[in-house]
């Protein structure tokens, strides 16, 4: 059976995934060391091309004062030259007096390259004379550089450094060379201890570095990883837990700090998640319950007619409660998830106070309570209908609860700048000062005592808030106890007068 090689796409993306999963304390310390690494490499390899170019340099301006030297001493002329019949010898002070006319003596001669060498030749790169000390040797002669020019050659197994001097004669042709040689051993010996110590001195600071900055890093995401420590132990049962926020006010400080406020609205919300659906659980609850038990009640035995009217009423009425609790949340529900739309149009305000009052009459009559509207007529909002008119009803809902029998409820439109305010005021039994923050949140109820004649369930002023909010209406509440409530509602600058 033979065996399938394996795939090199799946070693690739085992690779990427190995890299992927590299801690950030890792990829920070390596990507600064790399980074740092080709600047140190960049720099080493500057500072030597420098320092060998000022090497050079030196031994070039040393190389041209020589030769200035020897044409000067030889009565040679580098521009004007009178042709080699005229020369008898050429050499330098470091040349030694040898008188050694034998060929095979001095090709025995060991050369001393420690010195400097002299070399004439002719154009077609023949010696025509050349230092004693050069013996049997020559130096290197370059047949394709026509001018003046300096490089490096080996000679006798050793560097050194060369000037290839061009001579010209009158008629500016050119009849032969000066080859000019200094020996740059030391140099060479110095550049390459200088090498010899950036090559070793370089993995020892990149290692270094990369250990370092590891460090470093290490404690810099220390924040990040008490992050992590914390979301990681988060649960619903210890949603209270805080990052610890670090000492320097810096960017893990804001991320510290973004992600404590984000935990505390995680918090929030759960919280509200928690209690909206414990109090709709209890809201739904109720009323079933009291519908189950009249009906069990009412098969146990026959009775009359009239009293099965009452508890069939009574059944009806309690499922209606249910069915404008169930609207209830719905429209909340549609609001949380953003899926409520408004639609705002330029409308009069009477005639939708005039709806709402229409429904509310019958409910206001059986207390006794009259509603005054004091209002201009062309008063013009930008306002959806639909919403408009259920927040006008949940206020008016609520005046009617609360205010006792033949008091009043007043509804006073007035215009401030470019803005219409309508105030609702009753005369009920008022909210307490440190509970009216509060009484926008669902399933909020002042006092539960207060409740339970009148059917609420704390979603109306919550569903209030919420769709003025959505069409950028404000509202705002004031209450004295026993002496009444007054709900505000601000209409956006969107307001005009009909003329």
């Amino acid at each position: 059976m033979s065996m399938k090689p394996a795939n090199p796409v799946k070693k690739r993306d085992f690779f990427f995934t190995d890299w992927s999963v590299m801690s950030l304390r890792n990829r920070i310390a390596f990507y600064y060391t790399s980074a740092t690494a080709v600047l140190i490499a960049l720099m080493f390899t500057s500072i030597y091309f420098m320092v060998e170019s000022v090497v050079y340099r030196q031994f070039d301006d040393e190389i041209r004062n020589q030769i200035s030297a020897i044409l000067s001493e030889s009565h040679i002329s580098a521009h004007d030259f009178k042709g080699f019949d005229n020369i008898k010898e050429i050499d330098n002070e470091n040349n030694d007096n040898d008188n050694d006319n034998d060929i095979d003596s001095k090709k025995k001669k060991k050369v001393n390259v420690d010195t400097d060498f002299v070399q004439l030749v002719n154009k077609n790169g023949e010696i025509v004379n050349k230092s004693t000390n050069l013996s049997w040797c020559s130096l290197a002669f370059n047949p394709n550089e026509s001018g003046a020019t300096f490089f490096n050659s080996h000679f006798e197994g050793s560097m050194v450094r060369q000037a290839q001097i061009p001579l010209i004669n009158s008629q500016g042709i050119t009849e032969g060379y000066l080859i000019f040689a200094v020996p740059v051993k030391n140099a060479i010996i110095v550049l390459n201890d200088l090498r010899a110590i950036f090559l070793f001195s370089f993995p020892v600071i990149i290692l270094t570095l990369f250990v370092l900055t590891r460090l470093i890093a290490g404690k810099s995401i220390r924040p990040i990883e008490k992050v992590i420590a914390t979301a990681e132990k988060m649960s619903q049962t210890n949603l209270d837990q805080r990052i610890p926020l670090p000492y320097h006010h810096d960017e893990l400080y804001r991320l510290s700090a973004t992600m404590n406020a984000l935990l505390d609205r995680m918090e929030d919300a759960f919280q509200r998640e928690k209690d909206f659906t414990a109090n709709a659980s209890h809201e739904l609850k109720t009323p079933l319950s009291i519908v189950k038990g009249t009906l069990e009640v009412l098969v146990r035995k026959p009775r009359e007619r009239e009293h099965y009217e009452t508890r069939i009423q009574f059944c009806l009425k309690e499922l209606n409660r249910m069915a404008r609790l169930i609207d209830q949340l719905l429209m909340l529900a549609r609001h949380e998830s953003n899926k409520i739309n408004p639609r705002i149009e330029m409308i009069a305000l009477y005639p939708h106070l005039e709806s709402v009052i229409e429904r509310m009459r019958l409910s206001a009559s059986a207390k006794g309570i009259a509603i005054t509207v004091d209002h201009t007529e062309n008063d013009r909002i930008a306002a959806d209908t639909g919403m408009l008119e259920i927040i006008i009803e949940n206020i008016l809902s609520n005046a009617i609860k609360y205010s006792p029998s033949g008091s009043s409820i007043s509804i006073v439109t007035e215009r401030s700048a470019n803005t219409l305010v309508c105030r609702i005021t009753d005369q009920g039994i008022g909210i307490p000062e440190e509970k009216l923050l509060a009484i926008f949140e669902r399933f909020y109820r002042v006092d539960e005592s207060r409740n339970s004649g009148t059917g609420g369930f704390g979603l109306g002023l919550s569903i209030v808030k919420k769709l003025a909010d959505l069409q950028q209406i404000k509202v705002s509440v004031s209450s004295k106890e026993n002496r009444g409530t007054t709900f505000t509602l601000i209409f956006p600058d969107g307001v005009t007068k009909s003329s």
